[in-house]
């Protein structure tokens, strides 16, 4: 079962920029698995980047935070290809218990409009 070693932890820098202050690890799979993502200490993030409009419904900050620290290092990193980086953020939000609603809401907009970060971090 795929799983985050520590919960997380970091500091505001500015409003929509926030930065680790310890690392972290997501296992794919089984604990035991080699298949771990490492999220260092110091990494930068903007947590989920949801258009504020919608903030009311989805801010982005919530149940998903994590899984969206991840999925920034894994578009940061490109350390898979993003339909992989896309499915392994579902997957984080899963264990963190996102309702199916929002999951399936947020894992959309990432699919439909997630090439627009990809592209920038070339």
């Amino acid at each position: 079962m795929s799983s985050f070693t520590d919960n997380l932890v970091v500091e505001k820098l500015a409003p929509r920029l926030w930065r680790t202050y310890r690392a972290f690890e997501y296992h794919i799979g089984a604990l035991n698995s080699t298949n771990v993502i490492y999220v260092p200490e110091g990494f930068l993030t903007d947590f989920a980047s949801i258009p504020r409009v919608f903030w009311i419904w989805l801010p982005p900050d919530g149940i998903y935070t994590q899984a969206a620290v991840l999925h920034d290092y894994l578009y940061n990193t490109k350390m898979f290809e993003r339909k992989t980086c896309d499915k392994i953020f579902k997957e984080a939000m899963t264990i963190l218990k996102v309702d199916k609603f929002n999951k399936y809401m947020i894992y959309k907009a990432v699919r439909w409009f997630g090439w627009i970060p990809w592209n920038k971090k070339r």
